[in-house]
């Protein structure tokens, strides 16, 4: 692995471990945004444009999300599945008024809602942090440790793209009614909504890669689960430790896949702000979550049903296999 490589997955790893390490000497667990973990992914480690938005905007607009969310568990009299709706709203708007496609942001919004968290610590940590990985990308790019990238803003549509942000919510709603419903909140842990509103928004090549996205996903909550699980729970090792095998693990993995996805490392700190007593559960829900999120995403945003039947192949086929098919062929 080259130098600059390992100096951004060093530093990615200490900001992580100092949020985590931070909260747990102050005893206020809201100082943990899981979200941070995808946005140093995203500004830290990958040399591409992520998200369209610019530095400053990146403190404003996620300080703000945070902001309103407590806000809404604070002050709104609606019930979780509507001020869950709401928040998504909120932080659509942002992101359609703002021009950026910062679409952590709806984490932001969205988490304290569903973990009916009130405290001010939570956004005043979310500024902190913000602000510091913005200051650490600048200094990553000054040093040429990361390639600066150019920022423009993104293609605004109004007609357009409020007609999609409706559609995402007619689906929002439901599937968040059915969870709340159900007492099965997992299926629709902020970074899983992330995802829906990425596979619904981007042209990335992601896209074309739900299965392996879906594993992905799955996998990074399961890592989160079991490790802080076994120890946190039962060998009670400080957090610190467990958030350090978890994302050296996930790095490790994204290193020699080659491949990132931001809402993964969210996903893989999650378990440690949850009530222990949906710990176990999480991967399951995460899963169920999961797959009805990309399901919707991949039938009626992406309308993978006028694919031709090669790219249907590709798309539901996991990289694991493409690979080894890939190696006999070159073999032969």
């Amino acid at each position: 692995m080259e130098r600059k490589k390992r100096i951004k997955y060093l530093v990615s790893i200490l900001m992580i471990l100092f949020m985590i390490g931070v909260a747990e000497w102050t005893g206020e667990k809201e100082i943990i945004f899981p979200e941070m973990a995808a946005l140093t992914i995203g500004l830290w480690i990958v040399d591409k444009r992520v998200w369209r938005v610019k530095r400053s905007a990146i403190v404003w607009l996620m300080t703000l999300g945070a902001f309103a969310g407590v806000c809404i568990v604070r002050y709104s009299p609606l019930s979780l599945t509507a001020n869950l709706s709401l928040a998504f709203v909120l932080a659509g708007l942002s992101l359609l008024c703002s021009r950026t496609t910062l679409i952590p942001l709806i984490s932001a919004c969205m988490l304290p809602v569903l973990l009916h968290t009130e405290t001010w610590i939570y956004p005043i940590s979310v500024f902190f942090l913000s602000l510091i990985l913005v200051w650490g990308q600048r200094i990553l790019e000054r040093y040429d440790i990361r390639q600066p990238i150019a920022h423009s803003p993104s293609d605004r549509n109004w007609k357009k793209d409020l007609f999609r942000w409706m559609a995402l919510l007619a689906f929002v709603f439901p599937i968040s009614a059915l969870a709340i419903g159900t007492e099965n909140t997992c299926f629709i842990l902020p970074p899983l909504i992330v995802t829906f509103t990425e596979f619904a928004h981007s042209k990335a090549g992601f896209r074309n890669r739900p299965v392996q996205i879906f594993f992905i996903l799955v996998g990074a909550a399961t890592l989160g689960t079991v490790l802080q699980w076994v120890g946190y729970t039962y060998l009670h090792l400080p957090e610190t430790v467990v958030a350090f095998v978890v994302i050296g693990l996930l790095f490790l993995f994204f290193e020699r896949s080659g491949k990132f996805f931001a809402p993964a490392g969210a996903l893989a700190l999650i378990p440690m702000i949850v009530p222990q007593e949906q710990l176990l559960w999480l991967p399951l829900q995460a899963a169920v979550g999961t797959a009805l999120f990309l399901t919707v995403a991949m039938i009626v945003f992406q309308q993978c049903y006028k694919w031709n039947r090669a790219q249907l192949v590709y798309c539901i086929t996991p990289s694991v296999l493409r690979n080894n098919r890939k190696k006999r062929n070159s073999n032969q």
